[in-house]
Formats: structure tokens, sequence, C-alpha cells
């Protein structure tokens, strides 16, 4: 196992990208801090899963878009824990509305959950890290925030290229102990894309060279890597996991 005694914290953990790699990192040794902020059967199930592995986890409720519960998170994560080795930014959220239609509600609520989400975890997950001289954070963007796929998602889209931009300036800023990276998904068979028509889901399949989209599990997979000691010369890179989206 190559994560086996650390103890991780992942935002949005209670389904699709989240806990698919909430489990991957239990099975690869790690106690899990499962994020969630409505759905506590489902987080509490991810946690059973964990404990039937043999590694540690609790299910910690708190709205990332809000500075005070985020701290209130990571405190509660150290007391539980000890310590947090690696932080996973995975909590994100999306409107798939034209310009004309998206309400200033729902820009605002896009830039506190995908922005001020990623930087406030990022930083006071970091103050504990720089207590330890080490650490891990993976933060989750997007392939839209290299190349927009929908103008209906604009907002989106914006906040995800912020993720990229971030990571490299917090890289830089908590170098040498503490690494951080990014991952672009592509096209990921998630809750989030459900409601979205049928056609345009089959005719963005047809761009994949891959044939379909990705699984959480395959992006779990890449979270796992970067987060083990294989990685520990890799920092402020962004790795793109699209399958081959052309």
């Amino acid at each position: 196992m190559r994560l086996q005694g650390r103890v991780a914290l992942i935002t949005g953990a209670s389904r699709g990208i989240g806990r698919a790699t909430a489990l991957r990192l239990a099975q690869e040794g790690c106690d899990v801090a499962i994020n969630y902020i409505q759905d506590e059967k489902a987080a509490q199930s991810v946690v059973e899963e964990i404990t039937k592995l043999g590694r540690r986890a609790v299910a910690i409720k708190a709205d990332v878009g809000k500075e005070d519960q985020i701290k209130q998170m990571i405190r509660d994560v150290v007391r539980t824990f000890g310590k947090i080795d690696i932080l996973v930014n995975n909590a994100g959220i999306v409107w798939d509305v034209p310009l004309w239609e998206k309400t200033a509600e729902q820009l605002q609520r896009t830039i506190d959950v995908n922005f001020k989400g990623v930087f406030f975890c990022s930083k006071y997950a970091a103050l504990e890290m720089r207590k330890a001289k080490s650490g891990v954070i993976i933060n989750i963007s997007s392939t839209n925030a290299l190349d927009t796929l929908s103008p209906d998602s604009t907002d989106y889209d914006a906040t995800k290229a912020a993720v990229i931009s971030m990571t490299k300036n917090f890289a830089e800023e908590l170098a040498p102990h503490i690494r951080v990276n990014c991952i672009a998904p592509g096209w990921v068979d998630t809750d989030i894309n459900k409601e979205l028509p049928k056609e345009y889901l089959k005719e963005e399949a047809k761009r994949i060279l891959m044939g379909r989209f990705g699984k959480p599990e395959e992006i779990a997979s890449a979270v796992a890597f970067l987060a083990s000691d294989e990685a520990k010369f890799i920092t402020r890179t962004v790795l793109v996991v699209d399958g081959g989206y052309i």
C-alpha cells in the first residue's frame, strides 16, 4: 500500500469522483475524512465501506463555500486523526444555464464552491501541513478550464481555470515541503452530467479516442498516484485525464 498511515481529506466525497477517490486512497492505506454537504446517508455509506477495508474514516458535514465551516472541518480532521497529509479539493458545482438566464445567486455560489472552496481548504490544510513540513494538495479542475465546451457553463469554466492558476501559485508558495498538483478530467460518468441531453452526450463520446466517458475510479487512480511517493518529484503540474478528447 503506497499511502500506509497517512490521513486524507476529500471534499465532496459522498458520490462520484470524490467517493471513488476516498475508497481508492483507503485501499492504498489512508485514513479518510469524507466531506459532504447534503447527503449524510451516502457519506456514511462511504465511511462504512472504508471501515470494512480496515481503515478509519469519518464523515464531516461542511459547506466548502463558507470559510468558517472550512476552518472547523480542518480542526475536526486534525482532532480525529491527529494530522492531515493529503487534501483533495474535489467539491464542485455547475449550472448549465445560458448567459441570459443565469442568476447572480448561481454565479456567486459557483464562485464560492469552485474557487473560494479550493482557496480556503488549501489555506487551512496547508497551515497544518507546514507544521509537519510535509503534505500533498490535489485540486480537481476540468478540461473545461483549458478549452471551453459550452457557453452555458462560462462561470464553471472560469472557476476551473482559476483552480489551475491557484495550483501553480500554491505550488510555488508551499514548496519544497508541500506538493500541489491538479487533475483536469474530461467527460466522466457522474451525476453532474445526468441531466444533459442524451444525444449531446452521445456525440461527445464520439470525440473521445477511447470511445467512452471516463469512470470515477480512473480519476481516483490518478489522484492516488499524485498523492504517493512515486510522484514526489512532481509539483505545479496539471494532469489531463480525458481519454483523448479531440
